[in-house]
């Protein structure tokens, strides 16, 4: 073995050791706000329910807002269709 083989060796391996540590910590902090923002949105509904409001009925327009218009439209006539072949329309 040459002299400072060894240096080369662990010289990526420290490197990509950083670079996976750095994505790790990244990760962490980001699922840590996303539990916090989890919390937000829950005292938001709880707020709503206090209040009055069907959070079942706004989870399902969130959810809807989301949908591209055509989605939603197609969603909206399979649920149509449905119902009509169960009696339900």
């Amino acid at each position: 073995m040459r002299p400072g083989a060894d240096a080369e060796a662990s010289g990526p391996q420290t490197v990509a050791a950083g670079q996976l540590r750095a994505f790790i910590e990244r990760i962490e902090r980001l699922e840590e706000e996303k539990s916090t923002i989890a919390d937000d949105i829950k005292e938001v509904f709880a707020e709503a329910k206090g209040t009055g409001f069907d959070t079942k009925a706004m989870r399902a327009i969130i959810r809807l807002r989301k949908m591209d218009p055509a989605e939603r439209q197609e969603a909206e006539a399979m649920l149509d269709l449905y119902m009509a072949a169960l009696g339900m329309a």
